[in-house]
């Protein structure tokens, strides 16, 4: 299974907050990005920010890799914007 665990703080962003991924997904588990949005490619994730399941895309910016966080989810775990957080990452099954 292709997973990964990392650490970051959430940033806010001009549509929604993510936090920086300290990795290219393609290059560490040799997938490729899929339609996310009108003129958005991502990486599909699943994991746990806190350990709370979420699932989400990693999106490319400004030359580094960005998980999205809904407002919803960061509600429901209990983050905000600033928060230091502990991040679990998995590929969903066929994730090529």
């Amino acid at each position: 299974m292709k997973h990964a665990s990392f650490s970051g703080v959430v940033l806010s962003g001009h549509k929604q907050d993510a936090v920086e991924v300290p990795f290219s997904p393609a290059e560490r588990w040799g997938i490729r990005p899929q339609r996310v949005g009108p003129r958005r490619l991502g990486y599909a994730v699943h994991g746990t920010v806190e350990g709370v399941p979420f699932d989400s895309h990693i999106v490319a910016r400004s030359r580094r890799f960005w998980l999205l966080l809904e407002p919803s989810f960061e509600a429901l775990a209990g983050i905000h914007s600033g928060a230091s957080v502990k991040i679990v990452l998995r590929v969903p099954d066929g994730g090529a």
